[in-house]
């Protein structure tokens, strides 16, 4: 048997395991502690060794994390984002790989919440609460920018043929869907939520970026794809009216770099306490009373729980609006511009720590036995999903000109 059967043989085995169900907020918050211990431990040797966590995300899916957005009225936790941004930067602490996975699943449920039918709000949160995960397949490579696509979408009777090429495809190795954004020949956006084993659909393990190693985020190829219409979403919604898509995409990201940051300063802060020594010249006999040490130590940490603080506000914001069942144009600018300030902070913070790390630990952490220059390589990576220098522009922007931030994913 080859070796993506017998892997595909070990995920039907498993998902034939019950999969819990979480019921609340507190549930959602301590299961994530108690998966964030499990997988910790083999974090740095999957990142050392590229091995893609085939068994990991089976944990974190039967965990029941995956379905904690479900509405309350489908059967889910209906969390909210307070406790989502948490959850993820939980994880992501443990290991930012495992915490990206869901980034793009969690989008997509809240693609189905804003347009799908009742029939396909039915049918897919029954199967995201069974365990059921979504990948992705929206990026492409080689495009004047992320907003130009080149995957088509075209109708043919009952169905929908996708033909294209995407990139950056988190998740889809481990996915039971592929949702492709695809547009039709008005130029209006679709998302395709493609079973996996679907006929033309291929996905590739070829991701080589140096950091985010084994979130698997390679190629997926379609040719003459057919999903039925039940399985088509008409994703152009989500951005010509005004939703919480956007942001609520974004401060998933942000919590992701802020999981980071917390993992490289918990390391910094073990290896001065343990293997560090302090500079020559600073008179004390411990690294940790060096005061130039004590001094960066206490920067990261401001940083740090300031990121925290504004991702902990956006999400109150989303709170807020998300409450009111329809959100206006106004509340899409405060929401974006809100996880924007977030985003900055959890950026900056996330790559500082990875390099403060070596700065305050010594030459001695930067022996190949730690690997920890897998935080640095982490941030690096994720943090350029979009650039932060533009959520300056926006922010400003706003507070300056009254100027609303464009509706898309990336905002």
């Amino acid at each position: 048997m080859a070796e993506t059967d017998v892997a595909d043989q070990q995920q039907t085995d498993a998902h034939a395991r019950a999969v819990r169900v979480i019921a609340d907020d507190a549930q959602a918050i301590a299961v994530a502690h108690e998966l964030a211990r499990r997988i910790a431990a083999g974090a740095s040797e999957r990142d050392r060794e590229r091995r893609l966590p085939r068994e990991e995300i089976e944990w974190f899916s039967q965990s029941g994390l995956w379905g904690i957005t479900v509405p309350k009225a489908y059967g889910g936790a209906g969390v909210s984002f307070v406790t989502l941004t948490e959850v993820i930067k939980i994880v992501s602490a443990a290991d930012p790989s495992l915490g990206q996975l869901p980034q793009n699943h969690f989008g997509l449920v809240d693609v189905i919440v804003l347009t799908g039918t009742e029939e396909q709000k039915r049918y897919f949160f029954a199967e995201i609460l069974a365990g059921k995960r979504f990948g992705n397949g929206f990026s492409e490579k080689g495009t004047k920018n992320v907003l130009d696509l080149r995957t088509t979408v075209r109708r043919d009777g009952d169905d929908y043929v996708i033909d294209g090429t995407k990139f950056y495809s988190t998740g889809a190795l481990f996915a039971h869907y592929v949702p492709v954004l695809g547009l039709d020949e008005e130029r209006k956006a679709w998302l395709a939520y493609i079973p996996k084993g679907t006929a033309g659909l291929e996905v590739i393990d070829d991701w080589s970026g140096f950091g985010q190693r084994t979130t698997a985020s390679g190629t997926v190829t379609l040719e003459d794809v057919r999903v039925p219409a039940s399985h088509v979403l008409p994703a152009q919604r989500v951005s010509d009216e005004p939703t919480l898509n956007g942001p609520v995409s974004q401060i998933i990201q942000a919590a992701i770099d802020a999981g980071i940051a917390k993992a490289a300063i918990a390391d910094t802060l073990e290896f001065v306490r343990t293997r560090a020594r302090p500079w020559v010249d600073s008179g004390v006999d411990k690294a940790g009373d060096d005061p130039l040490t004590l001094r960066e130590i206490g920067r990261l940490h401001i940083q740090l729980h300031a990121a925290e603080a504004l991702l902990e506000r956006a999400a109150r914001v989303l709170d807020e609006f998300s409450a009111k069942g329809a959100t206006t144009e106004d509340d899409v600018a405060r929401a974006s511009v809100a996880v924007g300030e977030a985003k900055v902070l959890t950026t900056e913070i996330a790559l500082l720590a990875g390099e403060k790390l070596f700065e305050l630990a010594g030459t001695q952490s930067t022996l190949n036995e730690h690997n920890f220059d897998r935080h640095w390589r982490n941030a690096r990576t994720h943090t350029l999903h979009d650039p932060v220098r533009w959520k300056y522009h926006l922010v400003g922007n706003y507070y300056l000109n009254g100027v609303k931030p464009a509706r898309h994913a990336w905002n």
